[in-house]
């Protein structure tokens, strides 16, 4: 099936000239000129991937990236930034954006770039599928990655797209330690080097949601001196639903 990519992006000679490579390798593209436009496309089509610019009229790329994500819409965002500076490019990470590319850019990057984010998706699948599994289970809790939801007892946890990457995947290896950077790259992939405090701070705000008391941690614990690790080692898992 051939992958729908969303470009939001004001500058039209940058826009036409991504689609036309992303059409050239086989993609289809549509084309939003500015924010609120790609926000309502974005919220009323389905699509595989959104190139989104940061800095758009009407709407910038990080409030549109914050409404998707609020909105449990879990399409991958590759952020397209003229902001240098390390701190523009966490703070898209940390609402939900995948990846980024600095301005100026190659064609040739934003390919990998994007080819990346395919085999990541792509590599997940696979490996949920062959691990025939899409729940698990343990304690109250209850993760499901073909809705991609938590429930905790008779209550549903809100989680943004990487807080349930993340949880799914320590549940999924209890017992084992990861050290962030081995996390970034399981969890966050590609082109994230250097940038382990986004795993600190995105386990914060899964402990503040998951724990009794996040203080005191029983299931994401950490192991000083190396990273992290779930706690549980009674976790089931079941294919009652089969992924797409």
């Amino acid at each position: 099936m051939t992958k729908q990519v969303l470009i939001i992006e004001d500058n039209q000679d940058i826009a036409n000239l991504v689609s036309l490579h992303l059409v050239d390798n086989g993609f289809d593209v549509e084309l939003a000129p500015d924010g609120r436009s790609g926000l309502d496309k974005a919220l009323t089509n389905k699509y595989s991937l959104i190139l989104l610019d940061l800095m758009l009229p009407k709407l910038d790329g990080l409030q549109i990236c914050r409404e998707l994500r609020s909105q449990h819409i879990v399409t991958p965002i590759l952020m397209l930034t003229a902001k240098s500076t390390e701190v523009d490019r966490v703070v898209g990470l940390e609402i939900g954006a995948d990846d980024y590319l600095t301005k100026p850019f190659s064609i040739q990057e934003l390919l990998a770039r994007v080819n990346a984010i395919f085999r990541r998706i792509d590599c997940y699948q696979i490996n949920t599928v062959a691990a025939e599994t899409n729940i698990i289970t343990f304690a109250d809790f209850e993760l499901n990655a073909d809705t991609r939801t938590v429930v905790h007892g008779e209550h549903e946890v809100e989680l943004t797209a990487k807080e349930f990457d993340l949880f799914w995947y320590f549940a999924a290896h209890p017992g084992r330690v990861y050290t962030r950077s081995q996390l970034l790259d399981q969890v966050w992939g590609y082109g994230h080097d250097g940038y382990e405090h986004t795993v600190n701070s995105h386990i914060n705000r899964l402990r503040s949601k998951i724990e009794t008391d996040p203080a005191s941690p029983e299931h994401i614990l950490t192991v000083w001196g190396v990273g992290y690790k779930f706690s549980n080692t009674s976790a089931t898992v079941s294919n009652d639903t089969a992924l797409h």
